[in-house]
């Protein structure tokens, strides 16, 4: 043994036997601190991993921002249905956005103030003389008058990426498209046409230049449907309800005239058709009567040119026997002997007279 060796072994029994109990203590509080550590600084490192985990539904489509910039671009950008992972916020920040979902946006610029209380009870507000532009909203006609009108467009996201990062509030986006085509399109139409004339044909109007403006902005959505509620100011709402009331008594009246005259035209047209077939039948058998007797004086007049006398006779006899068949009185005037007629008149009674008797008297 070295001179050396008492000196570690002495060194080494120090340090494996301590000097007092507090430092014992010590030691030991210091190993089991910091065993504590180490177990939470595994659970810290297990919840921050899990924490990256996000799901995507079905019907959704998510982005993934590392430190505000997409990951990938176009359809590459896109996460599908299921479970995804991602660094946590604020290293990467998950984005979903609905693809097959229908959307919603309403627009009031052009409605009066209500409260919801209000809209929920079906009630208006009271009528006041003029509008507030401050809290009402309104629409100018093509004619001049004012209206209130809103819409709800229906649509659906059709591209997720350009939706969420050309604009930094894209539903407002569609919001504002749909407030311009409101107002643009009701300065087109008559205040006629859109309370009552054409309300189909305004709403379509809508539809079309909301459509314009979404498609010339790139809003990437596509509009499904638009619903357009529209009517007269609350002030003069029994006027505007006295003109249509006056607008269908006046349809209606004109539609009864329409339909007597078309009434009075169909029968009189019936009558002259009549009239008309009747004229012919009696044209085309008053032809061919004249027809049948000029071929009848046709055939006799062969007869007639070779015997005038003789046929003059056999047509009187033929006359006399037709005119007297049914006759009941008959006179006979004999000819004389010098070829003069002599008028003899017998009266030749149907039934002899019965004579007289006093009852009878």
């Amino acid at each position: 043994m070295t001179e050396l060796e008492p000196y570690e072994e002495l060194n080494e029994s120090r340090l494996e036997t301590p000097v007092d109990a507090g430092s014992q203590a010590l030691a030991e509080a210091l190993r089991s601190s910091f065993g504590i550590v180490k177990i939470l600084m595994g659970i810290l490192v297990a919840v921050f991993i899990f924490s990256g985990v996000f799901q995507v539904g079905p019907q959704e489509r998510a982005i993934l921002l590392r430190f505000g910039k997409p990951l990938g671009s176009g359809a590459n950008a896109l996460y599908g249905p299921g479970l995804h992972w991602s660094f946590p916020y604020p290293i990467d920040e998950c984005r979903k956005v609905s693809i097959t979902g229908l959307q919603k946006v309403g627009s009031s610029v052009g409605w009066f103030a209500i409260t919801p209380e209000q809209e929920m009870a079906g009630a208006e507000p009271y009528a006041v003389a003029s509008l507030n532009p401050a809290v009402d909203g309104y629409a100018l006609t093509a004619d001049g008058n004012i209206i209130h009108t809103r819409a709800t467009l229906t649509y659906r996201i059709e591209d997720p990426v350009g939706f969420v990062f050309n604009f930094v509030n894209a539903s407002n986006a569609v919001q504002n498209t749909l407030n311009n085509a409101l107002i643009h399109t009701a300065s087109k139409f008559s205040v006629d046409d859109i309370l009552t004339r054409d309300v189909a044909g305004f709403r379509d109007a809508v539809l079309r230049r909301t459509v314009e403006l979404a498609e010339k902005q790139k809003l990437g959505v596509t509009v499904e449907q638009c619903d357009v509620q529209s009517r007269p100011p609350i002030k003069l709402k029994e006027d505007f309800a006295n003109v249509l009331k006056a607008d269908i008594t006046r349809n209606s009246m004109l539609n009864n005239a329409r339909s007597s005259a078309n009434q009075t035209l169909s029968k009189a047209t019936a009558d002259a058709k009549s009239r008309i077939n009747l004229a012919e039948s009696d044209r085309t058998r008053l032809i061919s009567d004249i027809s049948s007797r000029a071929d009848q004086f046709q055939k006799l007049l062969p007869q007639y040119l070779e015997n005038p006398n003789l046929f003059v006779q056999q047509r009187l006899t033929e006359t006399l026997g037709r005119a007297l068949t049914n006759v009941q009185d008959k006179l006979f005037v004999p000819a004389g002997l010098d070829g003069k007629t002599d008028e003899l008149r017998l009266m030749l009674n149907r039934e002899p007279l019965k004579p007289k008797t006093e009852e009878t008297k």
